[in-house]
């Protein structure tokens, strides 16, 4: 049996009294897009912080193409790169600059020239290289968020309400670039409420509803009306 990229198991944790997530266990695949579906406070944001080594679990284990998170949180991160919902970038530092800046604090050097075609391979126009990026939009910050992946040579790519505040134009770029991902190998786990991007990309999806994973699917099955009302069920129950 192949091993997961992502595996989360029997993962419980509680801030206080209140548990914020109850025996959690999912796995995502090497190129597969993996949708995590819920509303606010189902534990979407928990589950992200405690891939990235944040926080750790009360009980169970999390694996980042087999390293321990709760264990080697640093050797977990430097499996995976992180879109949070706004890239966070260096106002004055190009586009170049903040790639090689960020690659480096990974322990990576990437030379301008790979810089570029990295940037180029991420959806980046050629005229926005050499520009600061305090002038960027959200969709194109992601895109150098994208092209940072690239240059770590990522095995996991976590999206954390990707979609949010992008225009059409640019959540189809996100899409595509979502798919390339993939289709080299990526896993990829998106927390996300836009359903439209989930039928578009995503193979499978997860319902979290108060900390409980309530139901997991195959995407591929279902109209986006049907999508819907599995969503709409899911949190009604």
């Amino acid at each position: 049996m192949v091993t997961p990229m992502l595996s989360l198991s029997d993962v419980t944790v509680s801030f206080g009294e209140a548990p914020a997530l109850s025996s959690l266990s999912l796995h995502v695949g090497e190129g597969e897009v993996y949708a995590l579906l819920g509303p606010n406070g189902a534990g979407k944001t928990t589950t992200l912080n405690l891939i990235l080594g944040f926080l750790k679990p009360d009980t169970g284990t999390i694996l980042v193409d087999g390293v321990d998170a709760s264990v080697n949180p640093i050797g977990a991160r430097a499996k995976l790169a992180y879109l949070p919902e706004t890239v966070m970038l260096h106002p004055a530092l190009n586009a170049v600059e903040n790639l090689q800046y960020f690659a480096l604090l990974a322990g990576r050097k990437v030379a301008p020239g790979t810089a570029r075609t990295l940037l180029q391979e991420a959806g980046l126009q050629e005229e926005a290289h050499d520009r600061p990026a305090s002038g960027f939009s959200k969709g194109m910050r992601q895109k150098v968020g994208v092209a940072i992946a690239l240059a770590k040579e990522a095995r996991l790519l976590l999206l954390d309400e990707p979609t949010s505040g992008l225009d059409a134009g640019a959540a189809n770029d996100l899409s595509d670039l979502i798919r390339a991902a993939s289709a080299r190998g990526t896993a990829v786990l998106m927390a996300t409420h836009d359903l439209f991007r989930v039928k578009d990309v995503a193979h499978r999806l997860g319902i979290l509803r108060a900390g409980h994973l309530v139901d997991e699917r195959s995407v591929s099955s279902f109209g986006a009306a049907d999508l819907e009302r599995l969503y709409l069920d899911a949190l009604a129950q």
